[in-house]
């Protein structure tokens, strides 16, 4: 089992990425809730997997919080959804409101969700409803703060080393300017 891959995001594809971990390019399929908050290529991602083994095929599912694999896991037990299914519904919605549409019952936002019908979607309610409690909705509000909070450390960061570059620019220029009146 592989619980989680760290490493350089080296690639970002429509429904895939590829993190460069180990001296080796590890493809991760990954929601579009997870694609839209990756940070640029180059950066280090932290991804929790899930390994999907077939007779034919291993691949790996990856996100960007334990809660949200936590999630993956729990359809994957509804009976009627696989993998690529699974992925589906967490591209449609993002965790956070596929929880709070099984604790309400709401059929018809699930049923958003590519290749999911009515049926299907009070299937995963009746499936999941006993599974995803109200603290979870507490636990994903603050696993949301805390992906916020370091998304805005590495926003701090990166502007306190382009305020640093300019300075030294501008200090190379000051020096540059001396040493001409100099001569």
């Amino acid at each position: 089992m592989i619980s989680y891959v760290k490493g350089i995001l080296a690639e970002k594809a429509k429904d895939r990425i590829v993190v460069e971990s180990g001296m080796m390019g590890i493809g991760i399929f990954v929601p579009m809730s997870v694609l839209e908050v990756l940070p640029p290529l180059g950066e280090e991602v932290k991804i929790y997997t899930h390994l999907q083994v077939r007779e034919d095929d291993m691949s790996l599912y990856g996100f960007l919080s334990r809660s949200d694999l936590e999630m993956f896991r729990q359809l994957l037990g509804v009976n009627g959804i696989g993998p690529k299914g699974a992925l589906g519904i967490l591209s449609a919605l993002r965790p956070e409101d596929l929880r709070l549409a099984v604790m309400t019952g709401d059929a018809k936002a699930i049923s958003r969700a590519p290749g999911v019908g009515a049926k299907t979607a009070q299937r995963i309610i009746l499936d999941l409803k006993d599974k995803v409690q109200a603290e979870d909705l507490a636990m994903i509000e603050a696993e949301k703060k805390r992906q916020e909070a370091e998304e805005q450390a590495r926003l701090l960061k990166e502007q306190q080393e382009a305020e640093e570059r300019e300075k030294e620019e501008a200090e190379k220029q000051v020096d540059q300017t001396e040493q001409t009146e100099q001569a």
